[in-house]
């Protein structure tokens, strides 16, 4: 049986793509950056970087999910060379090997930072992101995954590698982290949240229906070469996300009408600018192509997610 390996396979998205393979006897392998998955099988653990040696993990291995990568950290002061070392070169150097090794597909998980994070620059009358639209990415973070995408187009059209690039909304579920966690610790306080006058709308993806979609592209023969826009397929406003949250956690959900103006002048001088803007900001993409060009559908709808973000695995 082929050899899938996941990178980054301690992490929320990574692990539970690790533990689906293996739950669907898939011959899969992983690397994690320190040994707190020694219960698993087949685990190696590889610092990220340009000059990582893969030689003992790639043997044998036909296809790469790839799910490490330095994550984008708001409020904290980083480089772009910090980004570009690991998603950039990292990502360089882990495909130029994969050829070395006769791995047949990488598939690369990308984020929509690549693309407009401000949907009132979108041309298109329903305002979603699609696949035509133009690249702006906005931070150091998106940069270096944009990079990443472009170098792996690049090798790939000189090699026999398949490439398949993913570009992720906010990926929720269980264990989920960064500004969703953030919001489910504000949830748990129960302290009244003052986004009842918020009327934006958000592509988000369930951690389940992205390992369903990852788990089409193994195999699926349309997959190659494409770039794909993923999302459970329905957008949430901040409210409806707090409510589904609040749900899912047993909690009530205390939402009150504030005044826009008086919350982002509160977010600017308390130094929380960029988490009110996402709450506040819209974001949608259309996965009409994703859906047609794989035939694919999100399986679990978005009622379903949010319940199964109650139970711990």
């Amino acid at each position: 049986m082929e050899k899938i390996l996941v990178t980054g396979a301690s992490g929320f998205i990574g692990q539970k793509i690790y533990r689906q393979l293996i739950k669907l006897e898939r011959n899969v392998c992983g690397t994690i950056r320190n040994s707190n998955l020694s219960n698993f099988e087949n685990i190696k653990v590889a610092n990220f970087g340009g000059e990582v040696d893969w030689e003992n993990i790639l043997r044998d291995v036909s296809c790469i999910i790839h799910c490490a990568g330095k994550v984008h950290e708001m409020n904290k002061k980083n480089d772009i060379n910090s980004y570009r070392l690991i998603n950039t070169e990292g990502t360089k150097n882990l495909a130029e090997q994969a050829i070395k090794y006769g791995v047949k597909r990488l598939i690369f998980l990308s984020s929509l930072k690549v693309n407009e994070e401000n949907s009132k620059k979108i041309n298109n009358k329903d305002n979603l992101l699609d696949n035509n639209e133009k690249i702006d990415h906005q931070n150091f973070y998106g940069q270096s995954k944009f990079e990443a995408e472009k170098v792996l187009q690049e090798i790939s059209l000189k090699s026999n590698l398949e490439m398949v690039i993913l570009r992720l909304p906010l990926v929720y579920g269980h264990a989920a982290k960064g500004n969703l966690s953030r919001l489910i610790k504000l949830i748990n306080t129960g302290i009244p949240l003052p986004f009842g006058l918020i009327k934006n709308k958000r592509s988000f993806i369930g951690i389940d229906n992205l390992t369903d979609i990852i788990i089409n592209c193994i195999d699926n023969p349309r997959a190659v070469g494409k770039t794909f826009l993923v999302s459970d397929g329905v957008d949430l406003s901040t409210q409806d996300l707090i409510r589904h949250l609040a749900t899912s956690m047993g909690k009530p959900a205390n939402i009150f009408p504030f005044p826009l103006s008086i919350l982002k002048f509160a977010g600017f001088c308390l130094g929380f600018q960029s988490e009110i803007d996402r709450l506040l900001g819209s974001l949608q993409v259309d996965i009409k192509y994703t859906k047609e060009v794989l035939d694919w559908k999100p399986p679990f709808s978005i009622a379903e997610s949010f319940k199964k973000m109650a139970v711990e695995e």
